[in-house]
């Protein structure tokens, strides 16, 4: 049980975002997710575009979307939708916290 009850996990300090808008948090396996840091907070949504598998982590942001850099899907980073083809389906959403200088992603 997580600091919140359920699966939330620690996933970045606040002070990593002092010079970054991104973190990569690996929880294992081909679960990663991309944390990003927005003018209207943090946004976590999985790392992998859902059209060919390639990381949408270094993707150009504009607004609240990504675009991937493989073939420039573009997703909503708050609530994973595609938003443009190549992709037709949405990637992972997780749910942010901010607790005690602290960012937890319910996972």
């Amino acid at each position: 049980m997580g600091l919140f009850g359920g699966d939330w996990v620690e996933a970045a300090t606040l002070g990593e975002f002092d010079d970054n808008d991104r973190k990569l948090v690996d929880l294992g396996g081909e679960k990663q997710i991309g944390l990003f840091k927005l003018d209207d907070g943090f946004h976590a949504v999985g790392a992998w575009c859902s059209h060919q598998k390639a990381s949408i982590f270094h993707g150009e942001i504009s607004d609240h979307e990504i675009m991937c850099p493989l073939h420039g899907a573009r997703f909503d980073l708050r609530n994973g939708r595609n938003l443009s083809l190549p992709a037709v389906k949405p990637i992972p959403s997780y749910p942010v916290k901010v607790y005690d200088d602290k960012v937890y992603i319910k996972v």
